[in-house]
């Protein structure tokens, strides 16, 4: 059985639930609630497994806080036993514009504090990611407010759209492999 992780980047605790740098748990939370899938507390973080047509997906929402995920990366990447380049990252990408999505085979940290830890404690860079852009509507000195806010009414309009596209890359990934899910996720924008 060919096996998957898909760690979604966040920080745990309510106060970070809705806002937009925990837009990697609340994929997870849609995708695990799309295939009837349960959470449960497990070694550095919240753990969901699924089986869709022979593939095993264990989806991991890290309890390390964003800055340290490399942590959680490599200790399920260990457990599972399974190749970097079969552990998909989702995170939040200022660069962006809100609900456009970008999917790579690997590169560079981009500048995202999550991605920039993954790369020092795995030592590479080859692993796929999966940025949702959030856009960058804030006044200069404000990004930390920005990324830390909660959605606006109007983009909350657009996450389910955002995440079902998502959900079904995700599982292009699974079943098809990373250059058919890039080429289904990486047209994709909120008009």
């Amino acid at each position: 059985m060919n096996k998957y992780l898909v760690v979604g980047l966040g920080n745990p605790g309510s106060e970070y639930k809705n806002t937009r740098h925990n837009v990697g748990f609340q994929l997870l939370d849609y995708l695990a609630n799309k295939v009837n899938a349960g959470w449960t507390g497990d070694r550095y973080g919240m753990r969901s497994d699924m089986k869709i047509k022979g593939r095993s997906i264990t989806l991991i929402k890290p309890d390390t806080y964003m800055n340290l995920s490399g942590k959680a990366v490599q200790f399920w990447i260990n457990k599972l036993n399974i190749e970097p380049q079969n552990a998909l990252i989702i995170l939040d990408d200022l660069n962006l514009p809100f609900g456009t999505l970008r999917m790579r085979k690997n590169g560079s940290d981009g500048g995202h504090n999550g991605l920039k830890n993954i790369q020092e404690i795995l030592q590479s860079i080859e692993y796929p990611r999966l940025r949702i852009g959030i856009g960058n509507e804030y006044q200069k000195g404000k990004q930390i407010n920005f990324v830390l806010g909660e959605w606006k009414k109007e983009e909350q309009i657009s996450l389910d759209k955002i995440f079902n596209a998502c959900s079904e890359g995700i599982l292009q990934f699974a079943l098809a492999g990373a250059d058919k899910a890039m080429n289904q996720l990486n047209g994709f924008a909120i008009e």
